[in-house]
């Protein structure tokens, strides 16, 4: 592709400053534009201060005509505020790709404006899949990538996921013409993977936190702990390869080195295997078709390793049959899902709850929301906030 300026937004965040090293790194012609960051204002600074960018976007500011919150301003720095600075930037026609980073439902009217603009969006935040799916159906089925085949990414260049599963699947699928018959997703389980449901029940936010392979940020590893993050990626895969929820698969892999593999109709399996390292997918949005040296580590092969698999216990792990039942309806069930786990995700960060109490709220919202087969994204944010009052009610009955 042409282009090389990048807007990241979510920079603060894990991926974002995973991305914006991969970009430093890979140097001119490839151009960091434009950050983002919700209210850290002395990261977003310091990210500013180090890189030059020409813009920057603080979302959780909404006073627009107030002074820009920074102690030290770059000249010729342009700053926008807002959600509504968010959509700006990622319509804007200098801007040729789109990480979209941010982390949760905030992330989705942005990258929303970019698929709309036409951009490549390197997909890191899931939330737009897995809520807003059914819209961005539409939206791709009206342009030059289509919505025939395998996967909205296979068949162009303009939605490529960052996830490091669904960027596997992604290299699976590209690497050969085949049949596929399975999309096989692994996942590390977690901390808790070889917990008891009743040791689960009394697990501490500390022991929740504490991801045995990856380094994320409070929300993720609460996901990864509870392998709701893995019913997102179910969802999310359903929308981004175009494939029914019966041809999707979940398997525990705790060494992370394969990130996800794809069955064939002969029965070859194939996988894609490399460090447990976010840049390496995140360069791969970036640049594919084409592969360069990436500033990831290699893949330690002069010493002994193994790789172990496992299936998933659904009694143990019981957000993942939650998450195939969420794919297999779609409509307002990926919206509804998310924003409950968003918000019993928040209760548990504060004590308010008990671990194994997330999951069981996101089913009992789920079961008692109207679904619709094919809502407008008004509809989806407003289930999106119904969702969330609706976990806050379901706990104080809970207690």
């Amino acid at each position: 592709m042409a282009g090389r300026n990048v807007a990241v937004l979510g920079a603060t965040g894990s991926i974002g400053v995973a991305a914006i090293d991969v970009i430093q790194k890979m140097g001119a012609p490839w151009t960091l534009h434009a950050v983002s960051a919700h209210q850290q204002i002395d990261a977003l600074q310091q990210i500013t201060l180090k890189t030059l960018p020409k813009c920057v976007v603080l979302s959780g500011n909404d006073d627009k005509n107030g002074p820009h919150p920074f102690r030290e301003w770059p000249a010729g720095l342009r700053y926008l505020s807002g959600p509504e600075g968010l959509v700006e930037v990622a319509s804007d026609p200098e801007i040729d790709i789109v990480v979209a980073a941010i982390v949760g439902r905030a992330g989705v009217e942005s990258t929303l404006a970019a698929i709309r603009a036409g951009k490549r969006v390197a997909l890191a935040n899931k939330e737009t899949l897995v809520c807003a799916g059914p819209i961005v159906a539409e939206l791709l089925a009206g342009s030059d990538v289509g919505s025939s085949g395998v996967g909205f990414a296979i068949a162009g260049d303009k939605l490529l996921p960052v996830d490091s599963e669904h960027s596997a699947i992604f290299q699976c699928l590209a690497a050969g013409p085949g049949n596929p018959r399975r999309l096989i997703l692994t996942a590390s389980g977690g901390p808790f993977r070889e917990w008891t449901w009743a040791e689960m029940r009394e697990a501490t936010i500390e022991q929740a936190l504490r991801h045995p392979t990856w380094k994320m940020g409070r929300k993720i590893s609460i996901d990864s702990a509870t392998m709701m993050n893995k019913a997102l990626e179910i969802i999310e895969a359903k929308w981004l390869f175009n494939v029914p929820a019966e041809e999707l698969e979940v398997i525990i892999h705790p060494q992370s080195i394969v990130h996800s593999m794809v069955e064939f109709v002969d029965g070859s399996i194939v996988a894609q295997m490399s460090p447990p390292d976010m840049r390496l997918p995140i360069q791969y949005a970036l640049t594919y078709p084409e592969r360069t040296i990436c500033p990831s580590p290699l893949l330690e092969r002069t010493k002994p390793w193994e790789l172990s698999f496992h299936p998933v216990d659904p009694e143990r792990f019981p957000a993942i049959p939650l998450g195939f039942e969420v794919a297999a309806a779609g409509g307002t069930a990926g919206s509804v899902i998310n924003a409950a786990n968003e918000a019993a995700v928040d209760l548990f960060l504060n004590g308010q709850i008990r671990f194994t109490d997330i999951v069981q709220a996101c089913r009992s919202v789920l079961e008692h929301h109207t679904f619709e087969a094919r809502p407008s994204i008004e509809r989806l944010l407003e289930l999106d906030r119904w969702a969330r009052a609706e976990v806050r009610r379901w706990s104080c009955r809970a207690i």
